[in-house]
């Protein structure tokens, strides 16, 4: 059947195709799908099709909800409750601010869960009109594909509804796994966490990645008890090792019981909670368990193997890169893919789906500067290379540039933390390469250094930038010194 595809980089401008149902039907209406139906009937799609699993906040095989993991059961309600968690430690601090508090401040949090229940429940619904504006079709139901062409869309009654369409995209996002150990079933992952109907006392959770450590900062704020466990020495692999250390710091410092390279064996139910095993054999007793282990596409009832659309080990989706699978009709995007799972990220990669594919404008994602947060209490931000990325791939000299400092507010309330800046810089062009902040305002602050390491800013250009005083952001425009240079080569340490 004939249909016009993006083909050794150039793509047609969409046209209305009377031999379809629909020009673009969307699998999934999470960040990324919903932006890409929008877009691309904003470029010219006529009929644009989507569907979506029921609303719930817990999601599984056969709930989900328009707005996806990020709006309903991730960055939107986290980010909620990191809100709530930090008040416990900020009212502490006010005391040394003249503020008189009682010595007892009760946290409700059902209270916060509710405000939290209402506002995913309230951005749904401002999804679905967005949708409906844009005259985006949408159904309630389980979409999978049944041709290079065709979709099926089982609804809530059980009813088959199938439609041809000239293009399928694919963005069903992931669903956080559970590791497989005796008693798992007694363990939550982070979306039970965003919905318990009480707050845990005290808990353990497995894992070093974002959610891992935002959720203990989360629940240790809210008062419980906090044990975090995580296989390497340090947590969040992947990021600058000297940040990763910073982090590990904060956490304690706040009281959290940090395990370095321990796992669980095994959970037990008894009458007084939840008995957790290492592998140490430590024994810790806990209310809930928090299983942050990772997270897997979601592919398995997409019926992909019968219409050739490969996937790789994991069950992401293979795609060039235009976002095209395998099957040149059919494309994906986002965490389904598991190329970078963020937010944000899928927004592009759905805004430029639509410019290759109806504007007439072939499109390839930029994965290079793009910001990113975890929203740990202080939180720590990061856009570029890390130090060891930048020493893997360097031709000459690295020069780092560090400051280490108290922040104002900590001098007045003795709060012992301190914020931690870096900058990467390659030493033969000035270029900065990367930036990191573990700090209060540590996102906002990144968000605009991400826009100057964008533009290719040098070093020498940082330090001609007029700071704002008294700030902690003034410090990445006044770090003169060099606090140590890589020559390309030197071995690193593995952490």
């Amino acid at each position: 059947m004939a249909r016009k595809m993006l083909i050794d980089g150039e793509a047609n401008k969409a046209t209305n195709d009377e031999r379809y149902d629909f020009d673009l039907f969307v699998i999934g209406a999470g960040s990324g799908g919903v932006r890409a139906s929008r877009f691309s009937t904003q470029f010219g799609a006529k009929k644009v099709g989507m569907c979506e699993l029921p609303f719930h906040p817990v999601s599984s095989e056969v709930l989900g909800g328009v707005g996806g993991t990020c709006v309903l059961r991730g960055c939107v309600p986290k980010k909620i409750c990191v809100y709530g968690a930090s008040f416990g430690p900020e009212l502490e601090d006010a005391r040394s601010f003249g503020w008189e508090l009682n010595e007892n401040v009760d946290f409700n949090w059902k209270k916060l869960l509710q405000k939290k229940t209402e506002e995913i429940v309230r951005l749904n619904g401002i999804y679905k009109r967005m949708l409906a504006n844009a005259g985006v079709k949408l159904f309630e139901g389980e979409g999978k594909v049944v041709g290079p062409n065709e979709v099926e869309v089982t609804q809530l009654d059980g009813t088959k509804l199938s439609y041809s369409t000239k293009h399928i995209l694919i963005a069903t996002g992931s669903r956080a796994q559970r590791p497989p150990i005796p008693g798992q079933e007694l363990g939550i992952t982070s979306d039970e966490a965003l919905s318990l109907e009480e707050l845990p006392k005290s808990v353990v959770i497995l894992g070093g990645g974002y959610i891992a450590v935002e959720f203990a900062s989360i629940w240790r704020g809210m008062g419980a008890t906090v044990n975090l466990c995580f296989r390497k020495e340090l947590p969040l692999r992947g990021f600058d090792d000297e940040m990763r250390a910073v982090v590990a710091r904060n956490l304690e410092g706040r009281g959290i019981h940090v395990h370095a390279q321990t796992t669980l064996s095994e959970l037990v139910k008894t009458d007084n909670g939840i008995k957790v095993r290492t592998d140490h054999g430590e024994e810790i007793m806990a209310d809930a368990v928090l299983f942050a282990t990772g997270r897997a596409p979601n592919t398995k009832r997409l019926n992909l193997d019968a219409v050739g659309v490969e996937i790789d080990e994991v069950g992401a989706i293979k795609v060039d890169e235009y976002s095209r699978t395998t099957i040149p009709s059919i494309w994906a995007i986002g965490d389904v893919t598991n190329r970078m799972n963020l937010t944000p990220v899928a927004l592009m990669e759905g805004s430029l789906f639509a410019k290759t594919v109806f504007g007439g404008e072939p499109s390839k994602p930029d994965y290079n500067n793009i910001p990113y947060a975890v929203f740990c209490i202080p939180p720590l931000s990061v856009v570029g290379l890390s130090e060891e990325q930048a020493v893997e791939q360097a031709k000459g000299d690295i020069h780092v540039y560090t400051s280490s400092f108290n922040p104002m507010k900590n001098t007045i309330s003795g709060r012992q933390e301190k914020t931690v800046m870096k900058l990467v810089v390659d030493g033969a062009t000035d270029k900065v390469l990367g930036a990191s902040m573990c700090g209060p305002d540590a996102p906002e602050i990144i968000q605009g250094i991400a826009v100057a390491l964008k533009c290719g800013a040098t070093k020498a250009q940082f330090d001609s930038t007029v700071g704002i005083h008294p700030s902690a952001a003034e410090e990445f425009v006044t770090m003169r010194s060099v606090t140590r240079t890589i020559s390309c080569g030197k071995p690193r340490t593995n952490l």
